[in-house]
C-alpha cells in the first residue's frame, strides 16, 4: 500500500500553481470590474484544485496500465511505480473530480446552469487527456486543451461566477495565464521526449523535437509579459505590476536554453510554477488596483 505521503506526491503538488493561478487572476479581473465575491473565489479555487489533482492522478492511472511509465524519469508515480493498485489510483482521481462537480454545482445554483456544462466539459478535458482508447495527449493536443481549460475555462468562469458576464479584461488576462499552464506541459514533455518517443507517446514536444520544443517553452514564457503593457495602454496602468514577476523567467528559461534534459529539468517544472503563481499575484494586484 502507498504511503499518505506518496498519494501527497502522487498528487503532483508542484502543479497546483496551474490551478491557483487562473482564479487568482480571475478574482483580479473581477475586482477591475468593481464586482468580486469573496466566497465564490474560495469555492472555484476548490474547484480548480479538484480538477488539477483529478487530472494529476487520472494521468498516474491511464499511464501506469498503459506501461508508458514504465521507465519513469520525472516525478514519483503510484501506478508505475507499483506503489498503488491501479484501481485506488482511479478512485481517487474520480474522488477528486466529484468534489470539484459538487462545488461547481453550487455555484452553478448561484451563478448559472449552464456553467454545469462547462464542467463537465473540463472533467471529459481531464479523464481524455491520457484515458479513453484515444487520448489526445498522445497525439500532441495537450498544450491546446490547457490553454483552453487552464486559461481561457478557468480564467473566464472565474470571473464570470463573481461579476455575472466575462469582461474585456479577464479574456485578455487569460491568454498570459494560459501560456505559462502550457509552459508547464511543454517542459515535462520536454524532459519525457524520449521515453514518450519509445512508448509511442506522440506528444507536441515529439513531433517537435528538440531544439523546437525549447524554442516554444521560451516563447510560452515570455509572450505573457506583453499582456501588462497593453493593459496599461488601455487605461489599466497598474496592471504593469505583472512585469515584476519576469525575473522568475530567467532560471528556467536559463536551464531550458542551456540544453538541460532528463532529471536536470525536473527544477524547471517547479520554477516555472513559481512563475505562474508570482505572475498571477503580481497582476491580480495590478487589476484590483486599476
Amino acid at each position: 500500500m502507498a504511503t499518505a505521503a506518496q498519494w501527497v506526491e502522487g498528487a503532483r503538488p508542484r502543479t497546483l500553481p496551474a490551478a491557483l493561478a487562473p482564479v487568482i487572476v480571475g478574482t483580479g479581473a473581477a475586482a477591475a470590474a468593481h464586482s468580486w465575491v469573496a466566497w465564490k473565489a474560495l469555492l472555484a479555487l476548490v474547484v480548480s484544485i479538484a480538477l488539477q489533482v483529478g487530472v494529476n492522478y487520472a494521468n498516474d492511472y491511464s499511464d501506469g496500465i498503459r506501461g508508458t511509465d514504465s521507465v519513469r524519469v520525472g516525478p514519483f508515480r503510484l501506478v508505475g511505480s507499483g506503489a498503488a493498485a491501479p484501481g485506488a489510483v482511479k478512485r481517487a482521481a474520480f474522488a477528486a473530480f466529484g468534489l470539484g462537480a459538487a462545488v461547481g454545482l453550487v455555484l452553478a445554483a448561484t451563478t448559472s446552469w449552464w456553467l454545469l456544462l462547462v464542467g463537465a466539459a473540463a472533467i471529459a478535458a481531464a479523464w481524455f487527456y491520457t484515458g479513453g482508447d484515444h487520448p489526445y495527449g498522445y497525439v500532441g493536443l495537450g498544450e491546446l486543451f490547457v490553454f483552453i481549460f487552464f486559461g481561457v475555462v478557468a480564467v473566464c468562469g472565474t470571473t464570470f461566477v463573481q461579476v455575472h458576464r466575462v469582461t474585456a479584461v479577464a479574456w485578455l488576462v487569460a491568454v498570459p495565464v494560459g501560456l505559462i499552464a502550457c509552459a508547464i506541459l511543454v517542459a515535462n514533455n520536454l524532459r519525457d521526449i524520449p521515453t514518450d518517443t519509445t512508448s509511442g507517446k506522440r506528444t507536441l514536444a515529439v513531433r517537435l523535437g528538440d531544439p523546437h520544443t525549447r524554442g516554444l517553452y521560451a516563447a510560452l514564457l515570455l509572450l505573457p509579459f506583453v499582456v501588462p503593457v497593453v493593459l496599461a495602454l488601455t487605461g489599466h496602468r497598474w496592471s504593469l505590476l505583472g512585469l515584476l514577476a519576469l525575473p522568475l523567467a530567467a532560471p528556467p528559461l536559463r536551464r531550458v536554453r542551456g540544453g538541460a534534459s532528463g532529471r536536470d529539468l525536473i527544477p524547471v517544472l517547479r520554477d516555472t510554477g513559481r512563475l505562474h503563481l508570482g505572475y498571477a499575484l503580481a497582476l491580480a494586484v495590478g487589476l484590483a488596483l486599476h
